[in-house]
C-alpha cells in the first residue's frame, strides 16, 4: 500500500521525465568506471502527479545521472506483478531503483532481487523510528524508507457537532454512531477498503492488531493468527457488513472508490491514509472544511494502525548503483521530503517535518498521524509475503461475506499460512 494504491487502470504508463542524454566518450567512461550514469525509477501509478516534477529537480542538477520514470498500475498486486516479472529476467531487466511497498521489502532482499545499503550512507538517524524497520531484512539494510503512512479514520465533524457526539475512540463508540446517527443524515456509516487485495490485507491486519493480535511471528517462521483476538477484530468487521452499518458497497472498495463515496458526502466515517483527508479537502469537494481525523479505534481505546508507505531499493542488476544511491539519498532529503508533503500530499519519513508550524497549520492532520506512525506495528514481515497476503484477503473475504464464521475463518487462515511457511 502505499504509497498509494488504489484501483489498477491494467496499463503500464512510460512517463519519460527528460530525454535521453548523450556524453562524451570520455565522460561517458568515467561515469562508467565510478558507477555513475542514467537510470530507470520504477513506482506504483503517481495519482497526485508530483514526482515527475520532483525528479526534474534532479535531471537539472545531474545531467550525467538522468532519471526517466516508469509508471506501472496503481493497484499494489499489479505492481508488484510487473516489477517481479521484471526483477526474473536479471541483467535483461530495465528498473535501477524501485519504489516498493514497505512490505515487499523483505521478499525482495530474499530473492536477491535488491542489493543491500550501507546504513551511513543515508541520514536513517532522522527519520521517524518504526520506518526503518520495514527497510531491513535479516539484519541488513535492503532499502531507504521514502514514504511513510498510517491509518486513521476520517470523520464528518459537522455531523458529529450537530449531535454533541465527539470522534469515537472505542468499537462500540463507532459501531454506535455507524448505527444511530449515519442513518439520520442518509449516510453510510462506516467504510474501509474491502476488496480482495492488499487493502483488504491492511484492513485485516488493523482489526486483529487493534484485538491484541497478531498473524505471523519470526520473520514468517511463526504462525499466531489462531488466537482470540483474531476472531474478535475480524468478527468487528464481520458484524459490521451483517448488520448492515458497513455498507456492503464497501466489498468493493480500494483506497480510491472509499476516499469517493467519502468526498461525495455519502460516509460518516472513513478508515483510510492521510491522502484521502488532502485530497477530500481541496475545494469543490461536498465536505471540504467538514473533515476531522483521529487514530483508529479498537476494542477498548485507540486501536493500531498498520505502517504503510513505500521504501526505495536497489536492484541488483542496476546499471549504475552509485547514482542510485546518490538518487535515494537525494529523494530522502530534508528538502525533498518537504516536497513530498507539499506537492504530494504523502506523509514523510522526516521526523522534523511533522512538528514545522507551517506544515502542522496546511496539514492539521501531521500530528495525530505522528502518533498513529509511532504505534503503528508493519504487516506480516515473511520471505513470501505475496502469498501471505493473497492467503489474508481470501479467508477475510469468506468471513465477510458469511462464507464462514470468523472462528472459522481464523482456523483456516491458520493452516494455510502454515503451509505457506513451511514453503
Amino acid at each position: 500500500m502505499r504509497w498509494i494504491r488504489t484501483a489498477g487502470r491494467g496499463l503500464l504508463v512510460l512517463v519519460v521525465i527528460m530525454a535521453g542524454y548523450v556524453a562524451s566518450g570520455a565522460r561517458a567512461d568515467e561515469a562508467a568506471r565510478d558507477g555513475r550514469g542514467p537510470l530507470t525509477l520504477a513506482t506504483a501509478g503517481d495519482l497526485t502527479g508530483y514526482l515527475g516534477p520532483l525528479l526534474q529537480g534532479w535531471n537539472r542538477t545531474h545531467p550525467g545521472e538522468r532519471v526517466t520514470l516508469v509508471e506501472l498500475p496503481d493497484s499494489a498486486d499489479e505492481t508488484h506483478a510487473q516489477m517481479t516479472t521484471d526483477l526474473r529476467g536479471g541483467d535483461r531487466g530495465r528498473f535501477d531503483v524501485l519504489n516498493i511497498d514497505v512490505d515487499w521489502t523483505s521478499e525482495f532482499a530474499a530473492a536477491g532481487w535488491i542489493r543491500p545499503l550501507p546504513r551511513a550512507r543515508f541520514p536513517l538517524a532522522g527519520f521517524l523510528p518504526p520506518v526503518v524497520d520495514t527497510a531491513t531484512y535479516d539484519g541488513r539494510l535492503y532499502a531507504v524508507p521514502y514514504v511513510t503512512n498510517a491509518g486513521l479514520l476520517l470523520y464528518r465533524k459537522d455531523v458529529l457537532a450537530k449531535e454533541g457526539v465527539p470522534p469515537p475512540r472505542t468499537w462500540a463508540e463507532l459501531e454506535h454512531a455507524a448505527k444511530t446517527i449515519a442513518p439520520k443524515y442518509g449516510l453510510g456509516g462506516y467504510a474501509g477498503q474491502f476488496l480482495p487485495y492488499e487493502g483488504l490485507t491492511v484492513n485485516a491486519a488493523e482489526a486483529v492488531y487493534s484485538a491484541g493480535g497478531t498473524i505471523l511471528g519470526g520473520e514468517g517462521t511463526r504462525v499466531t493468527v489462531d488466537s482470540a483476538a483474531a476472531r474478535e477484530g475480524i468478527g468487528f468487521l464481520a458484524r459490521g457488513i451483517r448488520e448492515g452499518w458497513i455498507p456492503e458497497r464497501a466489498l468493493t472498495y480500494k483506497e480510491e472508490e472509499s476516499k469517493q463515496a467519502f468526498q461525495d458526502g455519502r460516509l460518516l466515517f472513513l478508515r483510510n491514509w492521510p491522502y484521502a483527508y488532502a485530497v477530500a479537502s481541496e475545494p469543490g469537494s461536498k465536505v471540504a472544511g467538514k473533515i476531522g481525523a483521529v487514530p483508529l479505534p479498537g476494542p477498548d481505546g485507540p486501536g493500531t494502525s498498520v505502517l504503510g508507505g513505500s521504501n526505495l531499493a536497489v536492484t541488483t542488476h542496476a546499471r549504475h548503483p552509485d547514482s542510485a544511491a546518490r538518487l535515494i539519498a537525494y529523494l530522502t532529503s530534508a528538502p525533498v521530503q518537504r516536497q513530498v508533503l507539499t506537492r504530494g500530499a504523502l506523509p514523510p519519513v522526516r521526523a522534523e517535518l511533522y512538528e514545522d508550524p507551517a506544515l502542522v497549520r496546511r496539514f492539521p492532520y501531521l500530528p495525530t498521524l505522528r502518533t498513529a506512525v509511532l504505534t503503528a506495528r508493519p504487516r506480516p514481515k515473511s520471505p513470501h509475503y505475496d502469498q501471505v497476503s493473497l492467503a489474508v484477503q481470501a479467508v477475510v473475504q469468506d468471513a465477510l461475506t458469511g462464507r464462514e464464521t470468523p472462528g472459522q475463518a481464523v482456523r483456516r487462515l491458520a493452516r494455510e499460512l502454515d503451509a505457506i511457511a513451511r514453503g
